[in-house]
């Protein structure tokens, strides 16, 4: 191979892509087949997102190494790019007949078509992601896709990462301009998002330069690196501080300086609902995280009915444990305190170990209902510090190449230092939720690569769905069989997915405040998510349910020809996939199952 396991490229394969990607209105040869289209639009997309070929290890030789040293822009511009191969990449898939494509081929133009079309429908709305946030804003990102994301296994990925180390401050630097530009368009945060910002930021900023993370991430992974004499690793060190307290620390105060600046003209409205247009706006987003074409109302009757159901099943296990006084809110404050870790290095280290036991139980436990299984491992390691107040549990997947597993990341502020709802959490995020899914999706060879990798969008109602069904599955699998604590907290993890639908279509539809969401039982640095976040807290329970209605659809039509594992084949082996899409997957295996042509 000359590049690695996403492509098997040949020398006429790459003349041609030559002829596919030149201009905007070119149409591909007849003699291009659909997957080699795929494969070179795929690698046009990547190339331009050095980020994204960075966290895959995408290409192979020259052209990888120099991506590996280069940091996505975050520019109105690269945004608009990025539309505009979108709008390229439709042309060219409409050249290609359907009607000649085989099942899989037609299944992978159908989600590149939807994929691309929604890039294309957020052109009007590229004002309102704020570049400078406390859940995934640059700031936020940037160290990210270095301290955990960037491999390190050779004296040159260390060198790679020091010249990424150079590009921080021009990426901070462009979120500060973007986010000028917005303020004086009247496009500002809310006060109390601007406020999380600033203390994130401040807080990131006030260690010496050698304690930050972008230079201990760096010294811990090289490590393990045999190759990198001692001399070496302390001259890169010593670049990095240097880095850090010359460019970094500069950048990041200056752009404290721009959020400070907007505070004063700050309100607590914190709906799209504010903006003119805000309503198209969110109902964009909200197909967008749902690929589905629910209104805001409807999702919020969803919830409401869903909330109404896992409360009454919760204050039946309640009453049975002896907590028997309070609302469910304060009933599950109660137990959470019960079952809490000390706010103590060691109580963090307690946490962290009983994760992977819960991990390692739940690789044991999969195996009768799960015969796919990824070959990447999956690790567990806590946030650095400056994320912990506002950061949520999150996974990253896998590389192909195998340079790093899976990793699942933990923040361990104090709201958080509980057994209560933690074992549920481990089986979202690693198995058999994400992980499985996701490194499942990278490692499968016969899907295309931006299907592998997910290069052209999330779809987070087919991703998190699954995650919250690994939640459920693990209820319905009688894993919480001598555990009516654990049963409750997986049933609060749910309860805490049906409000997020109450509360995002309030706070974005409805004009509800942020002490309302408060009230309506969910924290305050959640709020502040669906706040920089609009429509994706709604993803997770739409996509659950969907995901068990396909399931008992199937059970009922088959009767006693039913596999679970089949089924769980079925969702895991098609990937991340707009809901719809999933849907005509399991009517299609229904079909077949039956013998129906």
């Amino acid at each position: 191979m000359t590049r690695n396991n996403f492509k098997h490229y040949s020398t006429v394969v790459v003349v041609v892509a030559s002829l596919i990607l030149t201009t905007c209105g070119d149409t591909p040869s007849t003699s291009v087949s659909v997957d080699q289209f795929f494969s070179d639009f795929t690698d046009e997309w990547v190339r331009r997102n050095p980020n994204q070929a960075v966290r895959y290890q995408y290409f192979q030789g020259d052209e990888q190494d120099q991506l590996s040293r280069e940091l996505t822009p975050v520019t109105r511009e690269w945004k608009e790019g990025r539309i505009l191969l979108a709008r390229k990449g439709l042309e060219q898939l409409a050249s290609f007949d359907k009607d000649l494509m085989s099942d899989d081929q037609q299944l992978s133009a159908d989600i590149m078509q939807w994929q691309l079309q929604s890039v294309i429908d957020s052109e009007s709305f590229l004002d309102y992601d704020f570049p400078l946030q406390q859940m995934n804003g640059v700031n936020v990102t940037l160290t990210n896709e270095l301290a955990v994301v960037h491999p390190i296994r050779t004296q040159r990925d260390a060198e790679n990462y020091i010249a990424r180390l150079r590009q921080v401050d021009e990426r901070i630097e462009e979120a500060r301009r973007e986010s000028e530009l917005q303020a004086a368009s009247g496009i500002i945060p809310p006060d109390f998002i601007l406020d999380a910002t600033i203390a994130s930021m401040e807080l990131f900023v006030s260690s010496a330069p050698a304690d930050n993370p972008l230079v201990t991430a760096l010294a811990t992974k090289m490590e393990s690196v045999s190759e990198i004499e001692q001399s070496r690793r302390t001259q890169l060190v010593n670049e990095a501080i240097e880095i850090v307290e010359s460019e970094v620390y500069p950048a990041w105060r200056s752009a404290l300086g721009t959020l400070s600046s907007q505070r004063a003209d700050a309100t607590e409205d914190a709906g799209l609902w504010r903006f003119e247009g805000g309503d198209v706006l969110y109902a964009q987003r909200l197909r967008a995280f749902t690929t589905t074409d629910l209104s805001a109302e409807e999702i919020h009757d969803i919830g409401l009915r869903e909330v109404a159901r896992i409360e009454l099943e919760m204050d039946r296990l309640f009453q049975g444990i002896g907590y028997t006084d309070g609302s469910i809110v304060e009933r599950v404050e109660q137990l959470r305190a019960a079952t809490s870790y000390p706010d103590t290095d060691e109580g963090r280290a307690l946490i962290m170990s009983d994760i992977q036991d819960y991990l390692s139980d739940a690789l044991q436990r999969t195996e009768s209902s799960f015969d796919i299984r990824p070959k990447a491992k999956v690790i567990a390691q806590p946030y650095p510090e400056f994320r912990w107040a506002n950061a949520a549990a999150s996974y990253n997947g896998p590389p192909a190449d195998g340079s790093r597993p899976g990793i699942f990341q933990m923040p361990l502020r104090p709201s958080r230092l509980t057994q209560f709802g933690l074992r549920s959490l481990v089986y979202h995020e690693t198995v058999p939720g994400h992980h499985f899914q996701v490194a499942l999706t990278i490692e499968n060879a016969e899907l295309p690569a931006f299907r592998q990798i997910r290069a052209l969008g999330g779809l987070s109602a087919s991703s998190e769905g699954w995650g919250l069904y690994a939640e459920r599955f693990a209820a319905e699998d009688n894993w919480y069989e001598d555990d009516i604590v654990g049963r409750l907290g997986q049933l609060n993890s749910e309860l805490f997915r049906a409000r997020r639908l109450v509360v995002d279509t309030g706070l974005h539809a409805m004009g509800w405040t942020r002490q309302q969401a408060i009230d309506f039982g969910i924290e305050a640095s959640e709020i502040e998510r669906y706040v920089v976040m609009p429509g994706q807290a709604c993803s997770y329970m739409i996509g659950q349910l969907k995901i068990i209605e396909l399931r008992d659809r199937a059970m009922e039509e088959l009767g006693a020809r039913f596999s679970l594992r089949d089924y769980h084949n079925q969702v895991l082996e098609v990937g991340i996939v707009p809901l719809a899409i999933l849907e005509q997957r399991v009517d299609n295996f229904i079909s077949e199952s039956l013998g129906i042509e």
